[in-house]
């Protein structure tokens, strides 16, 4: 988003600091549902439980060795634009950021049901990456793995940037995030390869089907899988010729 100019002003500035660090603790309720942003005030904020979900590439500073400029471009558009388009078209999803090749969504979700649907999407992206990677492949395009990671808990909502800008924008912090951070960070690395990673707290709310289909990680301390979507399995099966590369895992 482009600002709007207005000089900078070292006095304005420290008003505005003292301003800040002035606010009162109550204008930072807890609450259970994630509110609408139009709520948010550049003096307010608010400690919401929600669910975090995080999907970032493998090893995807090694790809501008392998491909030039435009197809990097079509690569990460490709990859951005459909993970993307499986958030937005979840009810429960609130924001959705883009960060380099790390794609992530905060999820309101007072309800267990609504928990699992967001495990539905982790499991939606991982079958998804094999359709991009059947798509990727024919192009002669080196194929991508992801890792995806799910955590469950309090954030802190406050509306960030510089009032009169025009610059803002609704900033997430908190263990929550970070945690689902981390465990994108660590899935699909090392023996197993699996793909999904989602915290004890995630794991002891989902459904018990959901449940089955995810082992303990002992080294990681949280659950973890390579589960898929059946329809979208299917219907790679019926569409996709070559099959001798597909998705190992435990269906949904």
């Amino acid at each position: 988003m482009k600002t709007k100019y207005k000089a900078y002003n070292h006095i304005d500035s420290a008003s505005r600091i003292d301003a800040i660090l002035s606010e009162s603790d109550s204008s930072f309720p807890k609450i259970n549902e994630i509110p609408s942003s139009d709520k948010l005030t550049y003096k307010n904020g608010f400690y919401v439980n929600c669910t975090s979900l995080f999907v970032d590439i493998r090893s995807s500073s090694e790809l501008p060795s392998k491909h030039k400029r435009p197809t990097l471009a079509k690569i990460y558009r490709s990859y951005i634009s459909e993970l993307v388009a499986i958030m937005n078209a979840n009810i429960n999803c609130s924001e959705i950021r883009i960060d380099g090749d790390c794609v992530s969504g905060i999820y309101n979700t007072p309800k267990q049901s609504q928990i699992d649907s967001v495990f539905s999407d982790a499991y939606t992206i991982n079958s998804l990456i094999k359709i991009l990677n059947y798509k990727f492949k024919k192009k002669n395009i080196t194929e991508i793995d992801v890792g995806i990671g799910m955590d469950y808990g309090r954030a802190l909502m406050i509306k960030s940037g510089f009032s009169g800008s025009g610059l803002n924008e609704v900033v997430w912090m908190g263990d929550v995030v970070n945690g689902a951070s981390n465990l994108c960070g660590n899935a699909n690395k090392g023996w197993g390869n699996e793909v999904i990673f989602v915290s004890d707290v995630i794991y002891s709310n989902l459904n018990k089907h959901n449940q089955g289909l995810l082992s303990k990680n002992y080294e990681h301390d949280c659950y973890h899988g390579n589960v898929i979507n059946t329809h979208m399995e299917e219907w790679y099966d019926e569409n996709c010729k070559d099959t001798s590369n597909g998705l190992k895992g435990l269906f949904y």
